[in-house]
């Protein structure tokens, strides 16, 4: 039924539980899945020689933990017996990002995780999932505990 999940993470616990659903599903379809992490290539403004500095520890920072999160990934995913590929994806919104991927990609699932924020905190940090939700013309599975 799927042929191609892609499972958008951020390091957390409910990224995880998506990676073991999207596991589960890959090896029920034999799927293939692309662990995607995305991460905004310019998050700061301004000029000069402390910008410059400031840009680079941060990609450098940023693509670190990006790796930490997708190893992860990769590793659970195989453990699993399931074809992965790992991206590290660009986006100036996390949304952005993963509406890219499943372009690039050919995902015909996405299997992602909700924080479950409510209220304020969601108003301040807004929902990447209900955005996405919204983007894309694809199946989402929005996991939560």
């Amino acid at each position: 039924m799927f042929k191609h999940i892609l499972v958008p993470i951020d390091g957390s616990d409910i990224a995880a539980l998506a990676v073991s659903k999207a596991a589960e599903l890959a090896k029920t379809f034999g799927s293939a899945v692309t662990a995607l992490y995305v991460v905004d290539p310019y998050p700061f403004t301004g000029v000069g020689a402390d910008f410059a500095y400031g840009q680079a520890q941060y990609l450098s920072a940023a693509t670190a933990e990006a790796n930490t999160a997708l190893d992860a990934a990769r590793t659970a995913l195989t453990a699993a017996g399931v074809q992965v590929t790992t991206v590290v994806g660009e986006g100036h919104t996390v949304h952005d990002g993963i509406v890219s991927a499943v372009l690039s990609t050919g995902a015909d699932l996405i299997v992602m995780g909700s924080h479950g924020r409510r209220g304020l905190e969601k108003l301040v940090l807004g929902s990447v999932t209900q955005r996405v939700l919204g983007a894309v013309h694809v199946p989402v599975l929005v996991v939560r505990t």
